[in-house]
Protein backbone atom coordinates (compact mmCIF):
# COMPACT_ATOMS: atom_id res chain seq x y z
CA UNK A 1 0.00 0.00 0.00
CA UNK A 2 1.11 3.37 -1.36
CA UNK A 3 1.77 6.00 1.72
CA UNK A 4 1.51 9.71 1.00
CA UNK A 5 4.65 10.47 0.85
CA UNK A 6 5.56 8.56 -2.00
CA UNK A 7 6.13 10.44 -4.81
CA UNK A 8 4.28 8.94 -8.29
CA UNK A 9 6.10 9.46 -10.73
CA UNK A 10 4.06 9.85 -14.47
CA UNK A 11 5.21 10.94 -18.12
CA UNK A 12 4.10 14.81 -17.45
CA UNK A 13 6.23 14.96 -14.16
CA UNK A 14 9.55 13.10 -15.88
CA UNK A 15 9.27 15.70 -18.64
CA UNK A 16 8.60 18.59 -16.18
CA UNK A 17 11.91 17.20 -14.29
CA UNK A 18 13.89 17.17 -17.87
CA UNK A 19 12.68 20.99 -18.57
CA UNK A 20 13.85 21.80 -14.92
CA UNK A 21 16.64 20.35 -15.51
CA UNK A 22 17.39 21.71 -18.97
CA UNK A 23 16.90 25.21 -17.79
CA UNK A 24 19.14 24.31 -14.74
CA UNK A 25 21.79 23.56 -17.07
CA UNK A 26 21.18 26.58 -18.98
CA UNK A 27 21.70 29.12 -16.36
CA UNK A 28 24.77 27.51 -15.25
CA UNK A 29 26.50 26.92 -17.90
CA UNK A 30 27.98 30.70 -18.91
CA UNK A 31 29.35 30.35 -15.19
CA UNK A 32 31.05 26.88 -16.35
CA UNK A 33 32.04 29.13 -19.24
CA UNK A 34 33.58 32.02 -17.53
CA UNK A 35 35.71 29.18 -15.12
CA UNK A 36 36.74 27.47 -17.58
CA UNK A 37 37.70 30.44 -20.25
CA UNK A 38 39.82 31.58 -17.04
CA UNK A 39 42.51 29.18 -17.59
CA UNK A 40 42.95 29.84 -21.05
CA UNK A 41 45.21 32.29 -23.13
CA UNK A 42 42.37 32.65 -26.00
CA UNK A 43 42.30 35.54 -27.72
CA UNK A 44 39.11 34.88 -29.07
CA UNK A 45 35.45 33.88 -27.18
CA UNK A 46 35.58 29.73 -28.50
CA UNK A 47 36.50 27.42 -26.15
CA UNK A 48 39.41 24.58 -27.64
CA UNK A 49 39.77 22.15 -24.69
CA UNK A 50 43.71 21.62 -25.76
CA UNK A 51 44.17 25.38 -24.86
CA UNK A 52 42.48 24.79 -21.14
CA UNK A 53 44.95 24.39 -18.50
CA UNK A 54 43.68 24.02 -15.00
CA UNK A 55 47.13 24.17 -13.74
CA UNK A 56 48.31 27.58 -15.40
CA UNK A 57 47.22 30.52 -12.60
CA UNK A 58 48.95 32.65 -14.68
CA UNK A 59 45.91 34.95 -15.58
CA UNK A 60 44.77 35.09 -11.63
CA UNK A 61 48.52 35.69 -10.65
CA UNK A 62 48.63 38.40 -13.24
CA UNK A 63 44.99 40.09 -11.99
CA UNK A 64 46.45 40.16 -8.24
CA UNK A 65 49.77 41.45 -9.06
CA UNK A 66 50.25 43.70 -11.80
CA UNK A 67 46.92 44.90 -13.40
CA UNK A 68 45.81 46.99 -10.05
CA UNK A 69 43.01 44.59 -9.45
CA UNK A 70 43.82 44.43 -5.60
CA UNK A 71 43.29 47.93 -5.32
CA UNK A 72 40.35 48.18 -7.36
CA UNK A 73 38.78 44.93 -5.18
CA UNK A 74 39.79 46.98 -2.24
CA UNK A 75 37.95 50.50 -2.94
CA UNK A 76 34.67 48.00 -4.15
CA UNK A 77 34.57 46.58 -0.86
CA UNK A 78 34.80 49.87 1.08
CA UNK A 79 32.15 51.27 -1.75
CA UNK A 80 29.88 48.02 -1.26
CA UNK A 81 30.11 47.96 2.45
CA UNK A 82 29.78 52.16 3.18
CA UNK A 83 26.67 51.68 0.81
CA UNK A 84 24.85 48.80 2.44
CA UNK A 85 24.83 50.48 5.78
CA UNK A 86 24.12 54.05 4.80
CA UNK A 87 21.26 52.95 2.16
CA UNK A 88 20.11 50.49 5.41
CA UNK A 89 20.37 53.47 8.01
CA UNK A 90 19.42 56.26 5.99
CA UNK A 91 16.27 54.66 4.50
CA UNK A 92 15.16 53.19 7.42
CA UNK A 93 15.61 56.25 9.57
CA UNK A 94 13.37 57.78 6.56
CA UNK A 95 10.75 54.78 6.31
CA UNK A 96 9.98 54.98 10.11
CA UNK A 97 9.24 59.28 9.98
CA UNK A 98 7.07 58.45 6.88
CA UNK A 99 5.09 55.44 8.26
CA UNK A 100 5.02 56.06 12.04
CA UNK A 101 5.15 59.58 12.37
CA UNK A 102 2.30 62.31 11.65
CA UNK A 103 3.79 66.24 10.03
CA UNK A 104 1.95 67.85 7.51
CA UNK A 105 2.15 67.08 3.74
CA UNK A 106 4.07 63.60 4.74
CA UNK A 107 2.15 61.62 1.82
CA UNK A 108 2.81 64.56 -0.88
CA UNK A 109 6.65 64.84 0.69
CA UNK A 110 6.56 60.93 0.17
CA UNK A 111 5.48 61.15 -3.42
CA UNK A 112 7.17 63.53 -4.42
CA UNK A 113 10.82 61.37 -2.77
CA UNK A 114 9.06 58.11 -5.39
CA UNK A 115 9.00 60.67 -8.14
CA UNK A 116 13.10 60.72 -8.04
CA UNK A 117 12.43 56.71 -8.80
CA UNK A 118 10.78 57.61 -12.62
CA UNK A 119 13.74 59.79 -13.54
CA UNK A 120 16.73 57.57 -15.06
CA UNK A 121 20.26 57.69 -13.63
CA UNK A 122 22.08 59.05 -16.99
CA UNK A 123 19.87 62.21 -16.81
CA UNK A 124 21.28 63.17 -13.38
CA UNK A 125 24.52 61.95 -14.05
CA UNK A 126 25.77 65.24 -15.40
CA UNK A 127 24.37 67.63 -13.18
CA UNK A 128 25.85 65.55 -10.39
CA UNK A 129 29.35 65.26 -11.72
CA UNK A 130 29.40 68.64 -12.01
CA UNK A 131 28.23 69.38 -8.28
CA UNK A 132 31.18 67.27 -7.68
CA UNK A 133 33.53 68.66 -9.28
CA UNK A 134 32.83 71.94 -8.17
CA UNK A 135 32.52 70.63 -4.21
CA UNK A 136 36.09 68.81 -5.20
CA UNK A 137 34.41 65.41 -4.66
CA UNK A 138 35.92 63.42 -7.43
CA UNK A 139 37.79 60.51 -6.91
CA UNK A 140 36.52 59.95 -3.49
CA UNK A 141 34.61 57.19 -1.93
CA UNK A 142 31.86 59.79 -0.79
CA UNK A 143 31.06 60.52 -4.81
CA UNK A 144 31.25 56.58 -5.39
CA UNK A 145 28.92 56.28 -2.79
CA UNK A 146 26.42 59.08 -2.64
CA UNK A 147 24.47 57.80 -5.81
CA UNK A 148 23.71 54.34 -4.72
CA UNK A 149 21.54 56.09 -1.88
CA UNK A 150 18.10 56.29 -3.56
CA UNK A 151 14.37 56.33 -2.76
CA UNK A 152 13.80 52.73 -3.23
CA UNK A 153 14.94 51.80 -0.06
CA UNK A 154 12.80 53.81 1.62
CA UNK A 155 9.62 52.39 -0.38
CA UNK A 156 10.60 49.04 0.48
CA UNK A 157 11.15 49.58 3.93
CA UNK A 158 7.82 51.78 4.80
CA UNK A 159 5.85 48.86 3.24
CA UNK A 160 7.27 46.39 5.75
CA UNK A 161 7.39 48.40 8.67
CA UNK A 162 3.72 48.72 8.29
CA UNK A 163 3.36 45.11 10.00
CA UNK A 164 5.27 47.19 13.18
CA UNK A 165 2.66 47.41 16.13
CA UNK A 166 2.07 51.21 17.07
CA UNK A 167 1.00 49.99 20.15
CA UNK A 168 4.72 48.41 20.95
CA UNK A 169 5.81 52.10 20.03
CA UNK A 170 3.30 53.42 22.55
CA UNK A 171 3.98 51.63 25.55
CA UNK A 172 7.91 51.94 25.16
CA UNK A 173 7.48 55.88 25.00
CA UNK A 174 5.00 55.47 28.17
CA UNK A 175 7.88 53.48 29.71
CA UNK A 176 10.13 56.48 29.25
CA UNK A 177 12.23 54.83 26.57
CA UNK A 178 13.69 57.72 23.93
CA UNK A 179 12.89 57.86 20.48
CA UNK A 180 16.42 56.66 19.52
CA UNK A 181 16.31 53.64 21.62
CA UNK A 182 12.74 52.80 20.35
CA UNK A 183 14.33 53.01 16.73
CA UNK A 184 17.56 51.06 17.25
CA UNK A 185 16.40 48.81 19.84
CA UNK A 186 12.53 48.32 19.13
CA UNK A 187 12.33 49.11 15.09
CA UNK A 188 15.70 47.83 13.64
CA UNK A 189 15.09 44.18 15.01
CA UNK A 190 11.54 43.84 13.98
CA UNK A 191 12.50 45.42 9.96
CA UNK A 192 15.57 42.79 9.93
CA UNK A 193 14.25 40.45 7.09
CA UNK A 194 13.51 43.37 5.12
CA UNK A 195 16.79 45.61 5.82
CA UNK A 196 18.33 42.35 4.85
CA UNK A 197 16.85 42.58 1.25
CA UNK A 198 17.75 46.08 0.80
CA UNK A 199 21.44 45.00 1.61
CA UNK A 200 21.50 42.52 -1.07
CA UNK A 201 19.80 44.74 -3.84
CA UNK A 202 22.49 47.19 -2.64
CA UNK A 203 25.21 45.08 -2.87
CA UNK A 204 24.78 43.95 -6.43
CA UNK A 205 23.81 47.39 -7.80
CA UNK A 206 26.89 48.86 -5.75
CA UNK A 207 29.24 45.93 -6.99
CA UNK A 208 28.10 46.67 -10.82
CA UNK A 209 28.03 49.95 -10.98
CA UNK A 210 30.43 50.76 -13.79
CA UNK A 211 29.51 54.14 -15.36
CA UNK A 212 29.48 56.43 -12.22
CA UNK A 213 32.85 55.39 -11.01
CA UNK A 214 34.29 55.89 -14.64
CA UNK A 215 32.99 58.83 -14.96
CA UNK A 216 33.75 59.88 -11.32
CA UNK A 217 37.34 58.43 -11.06
CA UNK A 218 40.43 59.87 -12.86
CA UNK A 219 43.09 58.41 -10.09
CA UNK A 220 43.72 54.76 -11.01
CA UNK A 221 44.50 54.22 -6.96
CA UNK A 222 40.75 54.93 -7.03
CA UNK A 223 38.82 52.67 -9.41
CA UNK A 224 36.60 50.01 -8.64
CA UNK A 225 36.27 46.30 -9.66
CA UNK A 226 34.19 46.99 -13.10
CA UNK A 227 36.40 49.66 -14.23
CA UNK A 228 39.47 47.65 -13.28
CA UNK A 229 38.08 44.82 -15.59
CA UNK A 230 37.20 47.05 -18.58
CA UNK A 231 41.14 47.87 -18.55
CA UNK A 232 42.38 44.65 -18.82
CA UNK A 233 41.54 44.81 -22.67
CA UNK A 234 43.92 45.86 -24.36
CA UNK A 235 44.01 48.27 -27.29
CA UNK A 236 45.39 46.03 -30.26
CA UNK A 237 44.67 42.28 -28.53
CA UNK A 238 41.91 41.21 -26.10
CA UNK A 239 42.96 37.92 -23.92
CA UNK A 240 39.88 36.48 -23.00
CA UNK A 241 40.91 34.06 -20.35
CA UNK A 242 42.48 36.89 -18.43
CA UNK A 243 39.55 39.20 -18.38
CA UNK A 244 37.43 36.08 -17.65
CA UNK A 245 39.91 35.54 -15.07
CA UNK A 246 39.37 38.95 -13.36
CA UNK A 247 35.05 38.19 -13.46
CA UNK A 248 35.55 35.13 -12.29
CA UNK A 249 37.36 36.78 -9.16
CA UNK A 250 34.66 39.63 -9.26
CA UNK A 251 31.57 37.10 -9.15
CA UNK A 252 32.76 34.84 -5.66
CA UNK A 253 31.89 37.88 -3.34
CA UNK A 254 28.29 38.52 -4.73
CA UNK A 255 28.04 34.93 -4.69
CA UNK A 256 29.17 34.10 -1.16
CA UNK A 257 26.77 36.88 0.04
CA UNK A 258 23.76 35.59 -1.79
CA UNK A 259 24.44 32.09 -0.54
CA UNK A 260 25.13 33.30 3.13
CA UNK A 261 21.62 35.36 3.17
CA UNK A 262 19.56 33.57 0.78
CA UNK A 263 16.86 32.47 3.65
CA UNK A 264 16.65 35.93 4.76
CA UNK A 265 16.74 37.46 1.42
CA UNK A 266 13.84 35.30 0.00
CA UNK A 267 11.80 35.94 3.45
CA UNK A 268 12.38 39.83 3.45
CA UNK A 269 10.70 39.55 -0.32
CA UNK A 270 8.30 37.14 0.52
CA UNK A 271 7.21 39.25 3.88
CA UNK A 272 7.61 43.12 1.89
CA UNK A 273 4.85 42.05 -0.75
CA UNK A 274 2.66 40.89 1.49
CA UNK A 275 2.61 43.50 3.54
CA UNK A 276 1.05 47.37 3.27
Amino acid sequence: MKTKSEKKWNLPSVLGLIIICLFAVLCIFPFIYMVVMSFTKSTTLAIHLNDVDFTDFSNFTYVFTKSGFLRSLLNSLIVVACACFFNCLIASMAAYGFEKKNFPGKEIVFRIYLITLMIPGQVTMIPVFIIMNKLNLLNTYFALIVLIINAFGVFLIRQFMSSVPDELLEAAKVDGCPEYRIFFRIVIPLIKPVLISLVVFTFVTAWNDFMWPLISTTDSNMYTLTVALSLLKTQYQTNYGLILAGATVSFIFPFILYAILQKQFVEGIALSGIKG
